[in-house]
This record gives C-alpha cells, sequence and structure tokens, in this order.
C-alpha cells in the first residue's frame, strides 16, 4: 500500500464518488483507509452512568484503499504513485506530473 497518513485523496468508486479529503487512519493488513468526510456512519452510543442521556455519534467508517486514489499537488488531479530513489532514498512521485510527494 502506496497511502500514508496526512495524504490529500480523491473518491474513485461507491456512494462518495468524487469526494476529497485527507487519509486520517491506515490500516495496511486490511487494505482499508479511514478518509475525513467520507463515509460517515451514525453510531448510537447505549446510556451509561457517565451519560444518562445516551446519544448518537457519527463516526468515518473505513473505506477500501483500491477505492481511492492520490490528488497530485500540482495538477490537483487523481494520479497513480511510483518510486524513484533520490540521493540515496526512495521517494514516492505523482506519475502525471513527476513531482515528489
Amino acid at each position: 500500500m502506496n497511502l500514508i497518513k496526512g495524504d490529500k485523496v480523491i473518491v474513485i468508486a461507491g456512494k462518495d464518488k468524487g469526494k476529497t479529503g485527507a487519509i486520517q487512519k491506515v490500516d495496511p493488513k486490511n487494505n482499508r483507509v479511514v478518509v475525513e468526510g467520507v463515509n460517515l456512519r451514525k453510531k448510537h452510543k447505549k446510556p451509561t452512568q457517565a451519560n444518562p442521556e445516551g446519544s448518537i455519534v457519527e463516526i468515518y467508517a473505513p473505506i477500501d484503499a483500491s477505492n481511492v486514489m492520490l490528488v497530485d499537488p500540482k495538477t490537483k488531479k487523481p494520479t497513480r504513485i511510483g518510486h524513484k530513489v533520490v540521493k540515496g532514498k526512495k521517494v514516492r512521485v505523482a506519475l502525471k506530473s513527476g513531482t515528489e510527494l
């Protein structure tokens, strides 16, 4: 998986197609990511002694990493990710513009 926390991505498939946001959490084992502003769910919290009313909380659910693409910082369009060795270090590169990420 070439995505890391903080990357700007665009959703390319599913009900939130076209939305953009930053990655908040990455789960490489299950190939899933949590993107800010995408796949919002409501979770019903049971009443407790600390919160006797109970509540409905909105959370961001994870989506499959194959349904998002990195946004190229130069062109602001979706791009694939490549790798290049610069000064002895492996660096991620946007394939559309050749910009380092």
